[in-house]
């Protein structure tokens, strides 16, 4: 069985490629799957600018087509892999799906949940940070740079 760390960089290489598909649309690049059984079951990105809708977060999306994939509104079997921290929205809509595990790259310090107060969380939701920071982190900089 592969070991846990090669499995999270892994599925964090997919949520990334899924930051890089919002990119090319001018979207700010973040990217998330999700996980059940060691398979993807909703991939997404952000959609907020194509959309025009501020809620339109790339784990929101996650969250709706894995919630539609298992016919389940729980996600509690789940891992959710997303390239950045989960803003103070998504981490609450993941207290709502009570999602098992979330996997984020790199942290957000001006807008992570975990600034304001980790406890947003369900109490039974794991959470592991820094899988493929430097990468997640560098292409949300270099795009926010370009806008500058």
């Amino acid at each position: 069985m592969i070991d846990q760390d090669k499995k999270d960089a892994h599925f964090m290489n997919q949520a990334f490629l899924e930051a890089q598909k919002a990119l090319e649309k001018d979207e700010v690049p973040i990217g998330a799957v999700v996980v059940y059984k060691d398979k993807i079951i909703a991939k997404a990105h952000n959609l907020s600018e194509q959309l025009t809708d501020f809620t339109a977060h790339a784990e929101m999306q996650a969250y709706t087509m894995a919630a539609d994939a298992l016919q389940n509104k729980y996600l509690d079997k789940c891992t959710l892999y997303v390239t950045l921290e989960p803003c103070v929205m998504c981490a609450g809509a993941a207290f709502w799906t009570r999602v098992g595990r979330i996997v984020f790259g790199a942290s957000d310090e001006k807008r992570g949940y975990a600034r304001l107060n980790e406890s947003v969380l369900h109490p039974t939701t794991e959470v592991k940070g820094g899988v493929m920071a430097e990468e997640c982190g560098a292409i949300v900089k270099a795009f926010f740079q370009s806008k500058r």
